[in-house]
């Protein structure tokens, strides 16, 4: 069973996917970090909001909101496309281990009748 993972990682385009994987690295450390900026950006303006003195005018607020609306539409379009080029890399995956399987099947067919041949064959010695 070992031996049929190694194949398997053997017919996996590697160097495609060691290409991709600073990209793909660089973008969820991206999309992370941005995360998590928003996340403090929003505590900060709750804990800022929480004061009556220190409260931004509507249309401050405004223009921040719509900001922020802004940040998370890039994102989930980061996100999409990380997304995507891991489905790709699954679907490379895939592909391989189906590869493998039908190669799998054919050895065990090929075993079969070779071991059908070689009792045969043995049958054939000791009648002799």
């Amino acid at each position: 069973m070992a031996v049929g993972w190694v194949a398997a990682l053997k017919l996996v385009p590697w160097g495609d996917v060691l290409e991709a994987t600073p990209q793909i690295l660089q973008a969820a450390k991206k999309l992370l970090g941005s995360t998590r900026q928003g996340t403090a950006d929003a505590a900060a303006g709750t804990l800022a909001g929480a004061g009556d003195a220190a409260t931004p005018p509507v249309a401050l607020q405004l223009q921040q909101l719509r900001e922020r609306v802004a940040r998370l539409e890039q994102e989930q379009q980061e996100s999409a496309i990380l997304i995507q080029s891991l489905a790709e890399q699954n679907a490379q995956v895939v592909q391989a281990v189906e590869v493998l399987r039908l190669r799998n099947q054919r050895l065990t067919a090929a075993i079969a009748v070779l071991g059908a041949v070689c009792a045969g064959l043995l049958v054939w010695a000791l009648r002799q």
